[in-house]
């Protein structure tokens, strides 16, 4: 009767499991995020660079595509950076606060 009542999760194997899934579910969402990075890029900066579209690309539209790529993933990484700096900031704050 004393194991109806305990938490199933305790257990050591469903820790385990808990934390497989848990990493699983990071790696899917990393990728789609991937993903979506890559679609955006891709769809501002066509925008932008091929005015014409045809059966090839100019040699300007290419050099516009790779300067325009490099821009948003140079943006997006210094985004990125700050955005984990500044999590990282405030849970090292909130760690280090009293509790009320």
């Amino acid at each position: 009767m004393s194991d109806f009542f305990k938490n199933p999760l305790s257990n050591p194997d469903n820790t385990a499991r808990k934390q497989a899934l848990m990493e699983q579910v990071r790696n899917e969402l990393a990728q789609a995020n991937a993903q979506q990075l890559m679609n955006n890029m891709n769809e501002r900066c066509f925008k932008a660079c091929v005015t014409k579209p045809g059966d090839s690309l100019s040699s300007s539209e290419q050099t516009c595509l790779t300067r325009c790529m490099d821009r948003y993933m140079e943006a997006f990484n210094i985004v990125s950076r700050t955005y984990v700096s500044r999590l990282a900031k405030e849970r090292s704050e909130s760690d280090s606060a009293p509790f009320s």
